[in-house]
């Protein structure tokens, strides 16, 4: 069975069984009836009862690997997350109103039981009978200590869940070979100089560094190369866990990653649909301003009004991006690609008016409906500076990894003459924390700078 399929029949059938669980226990507490008055709280309920349940059964890990690997192991999964559906179950009963007071606090008990019944005893049927088939992650340990060894053990222990060692990297040329991993029948591959050429020729998709190494400069390394995606982890040492999140554990190992690539899907849907309305209404509600802003470019500046130009997006993919011209014709035909600058006389007078107040970007919403662009993200630059700054900033081809947006914290927080250096970390900032409440902050206060004018050449 599929990793994919797994998930997708264990959403269903928990659903599925915890709805016929809350049947079941009513039968029982009524005597095989289903008295309308307090069966219908439970109908009005059920959707959201089904969420509740759901959630808490991703919270406590049902829908991951490390939890399906005994009957024991689901079985303390299945526990505190039906304990939590029905605190929840009972909350929402008692306190959503008279219309729900109804519902049987008894049944609510017996489907309890019910619940943990059905929920462990369908996955212990499928692990008896035909097992799961993870995708394989291939593993490299940076670190030829005790506790590299150690930690190589315990994830060859959980080969089943797809887990695969490719070997260890010495930290330094110096650094020893502990006699466990001597033992371990596991090949030292190089150093931590070699990791990006491990990485590539063995298809790793995690390395986790165990022994001190120069971390920024190996995330570094591994970002620079355009084959690899690999998640990088770090054994903490007692002050980083101080200062840092322990994302996973290895038997009694922790581990915190340092290379976040992804966000939620619901996060990623979420965004999307706000940016196809909001460009919708924005492209409506601000015609008048986009016909002002057209008018006197053709009438300052002359045809054309619209300025169409060639930037990367997210993966280093290639796109137009338009916006109203603010320079005059053939700004760079003498000088080449260059960028703006706070008092750039490429730019005209009205050019400015518009710069000041983005007013330039707005002709941006249409590629944000056509899915190149977002509201928030960092900004698409040229081929010709991304070519440049990918060889000169480390690490500054990481910001490809998201879409990019007409407005960003970088934009927010500076402006167009701020350092390519110093808007990469925004970008990263904004990458590695992103989530709604930040984007509509963002937004807020792009709004504010649009109003004041405040950061903009």
């Amino acid at each position: 069975m599929s990793r994919r399929r797994f998930l997708t029949l264990s959403v269903v059938l928990d659903a599925v069984l915890v709805n016929a669980g809350f049947v079941v226990a009513y039968l029982i507490r009524f005597g095989g009836e289903l008295p309308r008055f307090n069966f219908e709280a439970y109908v009005a309920l059920a959707p959201l009862l089904t969420l509740a349940y759901l959630a808490a059964g991703y919270i406590y890990g049902l829908y991951e690997p490390e939890h399906t690997e005994s009957s024991w192991a689901v079985a303390r999964a299945v526990f505190p997350a039906i304990t939590l559906g029905a605190v929840l179950t009972a909350a929402i009963s008692f306190f959503g109103g008279p219309r729900f007071f109804a519902f049987s606090r008894l049944a609510i008990l017996i489907a309890w039981v019910l619940h943990f019944a059905a929920l462990v005893g369908w996955r212990a049927l499928a692990l008896r009978l035909g097992g799961i088939s993870w995708p394989e992650q291939r593993i490299l340990i940076l670190g030829t200590g005790s506790v590299a060894a150690e930690l190589a053990d315990e994830l060859r222990r959980r080969e089943a869940w797809g887990y695969r060692v490719v070997g260890f990297a010495r930290s330094t040329p110096e650094e020893d070979l502990s006699e466990e991993v001597a033992a371990s029948g596991l090949p030292v591959l190089g150093t931590a100089e070699d990791v990006p050429a491990i990485v590539a020729e063995h298809d790793a998709h995690r390395v986790i560094v165990v022994s001190p190494v120069q971390i920024r400069e190996l995330v570094e390394d591994l970002a620079l190369c355009e084959e690899t995606e690999v998640r990088v982890e770090v054994v903490p040492e007692l002050y980083e866990v101080f200062i840092g999140t322990v994302d996973s554990m290895v038997a009694d190992i922790p581990l915190m990653e340092i290379t976040r690539r992804t966000v939620a899907p619901w996060y990623s849907a979420t965004k999307r649909a706000l940016d196809i309305a909001g460009a919708a209404v924005l492209l409506i509600a601000l015609s008048p301003v986009l016909l002002f802003a057209a008018l006197g470019v053709a009438l300052t500046m002359g045809l054309p009004v619209f300025f169409a130009q060639e930037r990367v997006g997210r993966d280093m993919r290639r796109f137009r991006v338009y916006k109203f011209r603010t320079m005059v014709r053939g700004a760079e035909s003498a000088s080449g690609p260059v960028l703006a600058t706070s008092d750039d006389d490429r730019v005209t007078p009205f050019g400015r008016f518009l710069r000041r107040y983005r007013l330039d970007e707005l002709p941006q919403l249409l590629n944000i409906l056509d899915g190149a662009m977002s509201f928030v993200g960092p900004r698409p630059e040229r081929p010709f500076f991304v070519e440049r700054f990918v060889r000169e900033i480390p690490g500054y081809r990481e910001r490809f990894r998201v879409k990019p947006g007409v407005t960003g914290l970088a934009q927010v927080a500076g402006g167009y003459a701020t350092t390519p250096e110093r808007k990469l970390k925004y970008d990263l900032i904004y990458m590695y924390h992103q989530n709604l409440p930040m984007d509509l902050q963002i937004v807020v206060e792009t709004l504010r700078v649009v109003l004041t004018g405040r950061g903009a050449v």
